[in-house]
């Protein structure tokens, strides 16, 4: 059986947005699955549009995503074959050159080289979609290049698809109408037609086909949200394809094994910024700790007064739950666990209501019965929760608890009091209710 070689020819254009990364990562799993080769080619004969910069973007971007393609080509040096092609169908008359007014400048006659149409029906076998059928006589003669050393792009990878003996075309369904001109070149040329198969488009939640008014949709983007290159992998390949059980999370080495072609849906894959935050909030729950305080970004929580790596340890469980990707860290969140936090004394009273000298008495009764505690019920949040608990059930747990949690938080929304004195320790948090009596007194 012939090697399986796919291809991805994404044009330096532009950066490297979500639908080409998606078409990447099936073309790459495809090639793996079956022990081929996976081939990236910068197409870059559109002189004026295609920089460098872009083409570095491309590469980096598929870089992070652990996407490794095993040969890389440029098309733009490689024209010499493209050349030859089209000397070969001027010879045999499958082409000919034809002067027409050009397009750009009104009156100036420029000469083209189409292909002879032979007006045909052709039938192709789509992975996806089964038996595609195309009348190719509305096509008439299409222009196939400007000049000789000119090809235009369905020459082009005609060309290159057989020279790199590309044996799976994958790509998005947007290039269904260009398959019918590619095949009447390949015949043309005396060329083997690969296998095609023709990805569903990513459509926003409108149904239209997605882009920047839906959200960002370049892969640098993503990256710079905080998600893991595990997770956007991932979200990625569940975009038009179904695996066979229920398992949703993957890593790139079980979606390998797991990925067909024949599962690859025909409808609009519809993408969901939920379901991708979900997805990654799954491979960030795999991470270790080590790993995920590396995502993180500490440097301004690292300079604080009371920070040691120690107490982060601690307060790692309380950030990992809430978040879905490293961008929504909230140092402000938990800044309060390494530096006495301030507030005014008014924001002690439960709802605002109330009276001071209630608040004190419920906080000198609270200080009072967990100085009497042992050392070691101070890492037991049981053993901290019931040393007060009676008495806050009784008198009011609002009028208890709140003033409690905010004079060692200073926040409106912060972990139970109890979660916090066990972080805080008995020292710091007994120091920090003295701070809010002597602020009430």
């Amino acid at each position: 059986m012939k090697k399986i070689r796919t291809r991805v020819p994404p044009s330096p254009t532009g950066v490297l947005h979500m639908g080409t990364a998606r078409t990447v990562l099936v073309n790459y799993l495809f090639a793996k699955k079956h022990g081929g080769d996976f081939v990236l080619r910068s197409e870059d004969t559109d002189k004026e549009r295609s920089t460098k910069e872009f083409e570095d973007n491309i590469l980096e971007g598929l870089k992070w995503l652990g996407l490794d393609h095993d040969e890389f080509y440029r098309q733009s040096e490689d024209i010499e074959h493209h050349i030859a092609a089209i000397e070969k169908l001027l010879e045999s008359g499958a082409a000919y050159e034809s002067e027409e007014e050009s397009k750009k400048e009104e009156g100036k006659k420029v000469m083209v080289i189409r292909l002879k149409n032979p007006g045909k029906e052709i039938t192709f076998n789509d992975i996806v979609r089964g038996d595609v059928t195309f009348d190719t006589t509305e096509l008439g003669d299409f222009v196939i290049a400007r000049a000789k050393d000119d090809p235009l792009y369905h020459l082009a990878v005609v060309v290159d698809d057989e020279r790199m003996g590309i044996t799976h075309v994958i790509r998005g369904e947007d290039h269904i109408s260009n398959t019918p001109r590619q095949i009447l070149i390949q015949e043309a040329l005396g060329y083997e037609r690969p296998i095609y198969a023709h990805l569903p488009l990513i459509l926003g939640a409108d149904k239209s086909k997605l882009s920047k008014r839906h959200g960002a949709t370049s892969v640098d983007e993503y990256r710079q949200m905080g998600y893991t290159k595990e997770g956007f992998i991932n979200y990625l390949a569940l975009l038009g394809w179904h695996p066979v059980g229920e398992q949703e999370i993957f890593t790139l080495k079980e979606l390998i094994e797991e990925f067909d072609l024949e599962r690859v849906q025909k409808g609009g894959a519809i993408f969901s910024l939920e379901k991708l935050d979900w997805v990654n909030k799954e491979h960030l729950n795999k991470l270790s700790d080590k790993e995920y305080l590396e995502g993180l970004d500490l440097s301004e929580i690292e300079n604080l007064p009371q920070f040691s790596s120690e107490k982060m340890e601690k307060v790692l469980p309380i950030v990992r739950e809430r978040l879905h990707k490293f961008s929504e860290f909230d140092k402000d969140e938990i800044a309060f666990f390494f530096a006495v936090p301030e507030y005014e004394i008014e924001d002690l009273l439960f709802k605002g209501k109330g009276d001071l000298k209630d608040t004190k008495k419920h906080l000198e009764y609270v200080k009072k019965t967990l100085s009497e505690l042992q050392n070691d019920a101070w890492s037991d949040l049981e053993a901290l929760k019931a040393s007060v608990w009676d008495y806050a059930s009784e008198v009011g747990r609002g009028d208890v608890l709140w003033p409690l949690r905010y004079c060692l938080s200073g926040r409106d929304k912060s972990p139970d009091p109890f979660t916090i004195l066990s972080i805080l320790g008995r020292e710091e948090s007994l120091k920090r209710i003295d701070t809010a009596l002597e602020k009430i007194s």
